[in-house]
């Protein structure tokens, strides 16, 4: 359902139903709607059948869109309560309202639910919103040197109930002839050579596209390239000074971002100021375009931003950007200031402030109703479109590679732009939502950050409901609301309707009070040392809160919210059926009890305190049975077999036990192991239990046997001596009572022989220690052997080295 939408004061009609219908429509609903219906009623005329008839299935039985007013209450102890507790709720001051027993709080609900109980409507307390239209100037039609008028109104007083939406409508026109203020910032790195010797050219196309526009047009020029330091930059001082490439002629120092030209209407001055220009140079790819455009912003006054013009930065590059974080690889730390730091038309901070982020940059273009124009190349296309996105009314354009395609594409993103109207807020208050629903022909569906109407042009008049709801209660705050891009705002001022303003009688001891308090907003407020309805009962020197903690069972809520407590004790209230609650804390009723075919009870038997008590032969929590126990007996006559209750003629098992006769359990521990202690020692005499068997083992009866006669589960389990025992049990009538069989003869194995394993201990460890000792009488022979060899070998040496020595000593010794 795509065609109806409906507020609480206003009523939007999309034009198509469905998509594919267009319905002339009708609206018959006031602007300012009954607190009862807040409905909207709609007449469509020249509609075929087929439609009307889901139209009408679509809408409610009285062909109108309706909101139920509900009153959710909670603690009521005053009207202020009541008020607070939700935006349709309303109090009764009526004397004499409440009828006896009846809590106060029963004075507040919906306005129509107190008059069926009788209170008078002028007796009904229920704050309305209140819409104060406090200045509004008509729209201008067209620019006449003097502050324009676009948006009306522009001051506005709200006071609101708190949760109760309400509606009022802005309208918005574009004066024709606004003036355009276009501020051209240029990438002059040295890829961008060919672009700016086309750029010193365009200075007539650019004034003559603008004068299309408007008469009032001015234009400015700045550049940039990025931060002088490593590594965004070649720092070496001959390259700082000229960082392009040996063949240029013309070069310009490194520079990071510098303001040429203020805004001017003069195109010869801005063609001068341009053709002094020349390309810079710098080592990465990303340039630094965020620090440009944000000095760009905030600079207003260097600028020349004007207060009465729609503002404009066209950003030309081919290039990606740098943004926050990045200058950490030059040692940049100082996050963006968003401040203005120009000195003789340069930026002063850019090697010691981090580039900007999108979002801080975003803010303040936003702030300063600038709207960026990417004139960006198409290998970076992609890459501001995504940039796009995150800046509110901002465009992208594909440059030519030698961007003479600027002049045309500057006029296609204004147009753009201009013809888009976009309305949201600025600070808006914790606790207070907006809905903007726009009214135009091309219109943007609602939304709770903006609106948006596309394709308006100059001179047309499009409208906004604005639908505000407080979900609390504050005072006096404000919030802003504008169209983007353009300096007009209206100025919400909004407080909320939270106290009760009561017609209290004058008697400070009124009658209906004992003579003992006032009537405030209906009930009685009692002096000192005296409380109840109507202030009849003394406390004395009684703690009052004592006496009110006497009503409260387990420190719980008084009179279990049932009664009210009167001298210390619970004076209980009507129910809903005209019966009463009862009990010491009122904690009873006879009417809350389990139903059977919509009667209380089945109708076989009575609801006490909120129990069932059944007639004779009935039985159930809602004696919705007959008594019998048919169904539950077994084979042998017993009742569930003792494991169960017989409820409504069927087994209701203990925990464990399946139906339908609660035999098997499927949940219970192994009989088999559960019970071997007890058949140890009722067989054999033996285990834990062999002293106390008789105590411990009264549910088991047992029988000695060589064969099983029984049918039951077999078991075969390891007693305390280490013997195999197997019987078995077959459970009887009752959780823990069984029969056994149990085999006489137990499985014993034999002990083990002593002798023979101390024997083979003792030959063992001999076997060993004589291993050992032959290993280490080897390895004492193997050492001395190698010993032995080495002295061999050294005593043939000795006897060599005396031989040699001899024959020298010879040779010296004969005649020559």
């Amino acid at each position: 359902m795509c065609g109806l939408l409906c507020g609480t004061t206003h009523v939007v009609l999309l034009n198509t139903l469905l998509g594919c219908f267009t319905l002339p429509v009708i609206r018959l609903c006031s602007t300012q709607l009954s607190a009862k219906d807040q409905s909207c009623m709609f007449l469509f005329l020249n509609m075929d059948h087929r439609m009307l008839v889901l139209l009408l299935m679509l809408l409610s039985r009285k062909v109108m869109c309706q909101q139920e007013e509900v009153c959710s209450k909670s603690v009521i102890n005053s009207c202020t309560d009541c008020i607070r507790s939700g935006p349709y709720c309303a109090w009764c001051q009526q004397l004499n309202f409440t009828k006896a027993g009846e809590q106060e709080s029963v004075r507040c609900d919906t306005q129509a639910q107190l008059m069926e109980r009788g209170c008078k409507k002028e007796e009904i307390i229920s704050p309305a919103n209140n819409v104060t239209i406090i200045k509004e100037d008509p729209l201008s039609v067209s620019f006449d040197n003097q502050e324009p008028v676009q948006m009306s109104p522009q001051k506005i007083n709200l006071k609101l109930r708190p949760g109760l939406p309400t509606t009022f409508r802005i309208s918005f026109r574009r004066v024709e002839g606004y003036p355009v203020d276009l501020y051209y910032l240029m990438d002059l790195s040295n890829s961008m050579k060919d672009d700016l010797e086309n750029v010193k050219e365009l200075g007539r196309d650019l004034f003559a596209a603008l004068k299309k526009i408007t008469e009032h047009a001015q234009i400015g020029f700045g550049a940039f390239v990025d931060k002088t330091v490593l590594p965004y930059t070649n720092t070496n001082k001959e390259k700082l000074q000229r960082p392009c490439d040996e063949s240029d002629q013309y070069c310009q120092a490194a520079f990071g971002y510098r303001h040429v030209l203020s805004m001017t209407a003069k195109e010869n001055e801005f063609k001068k100021k341009v053709a002094d220009q020349f390309i810079s140079g710098n080592l990465d790819s990303p340039e630094g375009s965020l620090d440009a455009m944000m000095q760009a912003a905030v600079c207003g006054n260097k600028i020349g931003w004007r207060n009465s013009s729609t503002r404009l930065i066209v950003l030309t590059t081919d290039a990606g950007f740098h943004m926050a974080g990045d200058g950490k690889l030059a040692g940049i730390l100082e996050p963006n200031d968003q401040q203005c730091h120009m000195e003789n038309n340069l930026y002063t901070k850019s090697n010691e402030m981090d580039y900007p982020s999108v979002g801080q940059l975003a803010t303040e273009l936003e702030k300063n109703n600038i709207q960026p124009i990417f004139a960006v190349t198409k290998n970076v296309e992609d890459v501001y479109k995504e940039l796009s996105k995150m800046i509110p009314k901002s465009e992208v354009g594909v440059l030519s590679s030698d961007s003479k395609n600027v002049v045309q594409l500057i006029e296609t993103a204004y147009n753009s732009l201009s013809s888009k109207v976009t309305v949201t807020h600025d600070n808006l208050p914790d606790n207070v939502r907006v809905v903007y629903t726009p009214i135009c022909k091309y219109a943007g569906p609602a939304g709770d950050k903006n609106g948006v109407c596309d394709n308006v042009h100059v001179a047309q008049t499009i409208s906004f409901d604005v639908t505000v709801t407080a979900d609390s209660c504050m005072e006096d705050t404000f919030f802003t609301i504008r169209p983007l891009g353009i300096k007009d705002t209206l100025t919400v001022t909004l407080s909320t309707k939270c106290e009760c303003q009561c017609k209290d009688p004058n008697d400070k001891m009124h009658q209906l009070c004992t003579n003992r308090g006032s009537i405030v907003c209906g009930i009685c407020s009692c002096m000192e040392s005296f409380i109840g309805q109507n202030c009849e009962c003394s406390i004395g020197n009684k703690d009052e809160q004592s006496l009110r903690a006497s009503c409260q069972r387990n420190n719980g809520t008084e009179c279990e919210g049932r009664g009210d407590c009167v001298c210390g004790r619970c004076q209980c209230h009507s129910t809903n059926q005209g019966g009463r609650y009862r009990g010491d804390f009122c904690e009873c009723d006879d009417e809350h009890c389990e139903n059977y075919q919509n009667k209380l009870c089945g109708g076989n038997g009575k609801c006490d305190c909120g129990t069932c008590k059944c007639n004779a032969g009935y039985e159930g929590s809602a004696c919705q049975c007959k008594a019998s126990r048919e169904g539950c007996l077994t084979k042998g006559n017993t009742v569930c077999n003792g494991r169960g209750r017989c409820i409504c003629n069927r087994c209701d098992c203990k925990e464990g036990y399946q139906r339908p006769q609660c035999l098997i359990c499927l949940g219970c521990p192994d009989p088999c192991q559960t019970k071997l202690d007890c058949i140890e020692c009722l067989g054999f005499g033996s285990g834990p239990f062999g002293k106390i068997c008789d105590t411990n083992c009264r549910n088991i009866t047992y029988d000695m046997v060589d064969n099983f006669a029984i049918s039951g589960k077999e078991c075969h389990q390891k007693d305390s001596e280490g013997c195999w025992i197997t019987f078995k049990l077959n459970q009887l009538v009752g959780e823990d009572n069984y029969e056994a069989e149990i085999l006489k003869q137990r499985d014993c194995p034999e002990p083990p022989s002593v002798i023979p394993i101390i024997a083979g201990s003792i030959a063992g460890v001999a076997v060993i220690g004589i291993v050992l000792l032959m290993l280490i009488k080897m390895l004492i022979y193997m050492k001395d052997l190698k010993e032995f060899r080495k002295f061999e070998n050294e005593k043939k040496k000795s006897k060599w080295a005396e031989v040699r020595q001899f024959i020298i000593q010879t040779i010296k010794t004969q005649p020559t």
